[in-house]
């Protein structure tokens, strides 16, 4: 009987193959999944920066096989990632560029966070708020590994905005208020977006605009589904 004994070095190279062959099989995933969105996505940038972004490394290992279609994802803890389509939804309605400072509220595991993260670049931050520690440490480190350094993941109340490194440009909530918290609309730069999905159990998403007298004009966008805001502006 022959006794094959395989060294470090190739027990190394073959996990490199089998990484490499995961990663370009999870890349064409997210090709597709992009060209199925087309309907959704009218944004070149909006569409070139999801597909840089690796929705599989911002999920559970249990759920890595479902990253790339077109629906919300558990992330433990009772809450979920967007799916890709509404992702790409809020991040064409804040009209995010190069250079913008933006609130998100609800960081969950960083993906909408790192998307926001490429559309504003490398001159622009995303400051993201969520009120459970374990997603907090969950966001940082997925955004560490994939490299995205613009982007601060931060404890708190999200309902209560994040006073700190207010007044924002563009402010996203990705989590169902029970009306516009008033903290938010106060850390909304004169000219800016915020994009808050309103309501109970029949929820709508609201554009909302304030101009630079500091007026509010607000815009139906349709019914959506998301988990509630929970916190002292929230439920």
């Amino acid at each position: 009987m022959v006794q094959v004994v395989i060294s470090e070095e190739d027990r190394g190279e073959e996990i490199n193959i089998k990484e490499k062959e995961e990663a370009e099989g999870f890349e064409e995933l997210c090709k597709r999944l992009i060209k199925g969105l087309e309907i959704h996505i009218f944004e070149e940038k909006v569409r070139e920066a999801m597909l840089r972004v690796p929705r599989h490394k911002f999920v559970p290992e249990y759920e890595k096989r479902a990253a790339y279609l077109d629906m919300p994802l558990e992330i433990g803890y009772g809450q979920t990632i967007s799916a890709p389509h509404m992702v790409a939804i809020m991040c064409e309605l804040l009209e995010l560029a190069e250079g913008h400072k933006v609130l998100e509220i609800g960081a969950g595991s960083g993906y909408n966070a790192a998307v926001m993260g490429e559309l504003v670049g490398k001159s622009g931050h995303v400051y993201a708020v969520e009120r459970l520690e374990p997603l907090v440490h969950f966001a940082r480190k997925n955004l560490k590994e994939t490299g995205y350094d613009n982007v601060t993941v931060l404890l708190g109340d999200g309902s209560m905005g994040y006073s700190k490194y207010a007044p924002y440009d563009r402010i996203a909530v990705t989590c169902a208020a029970p009306c516009i918290p008033e903290p938010l609309l106060e850390q909304l730069k004169p000219g800016g977006i915020m994009v808050i999905p309103v309501g109970n159990y029949s929820q709508e998403l609201i554009r909302i605009e304030k101009d630079r007298e500091d007026n509010i004009r607000k815009e139906k966008k349709g019914e959506v589904i998301f988990v509630p805001l929970i916190g002292k502006y929230g439920f």
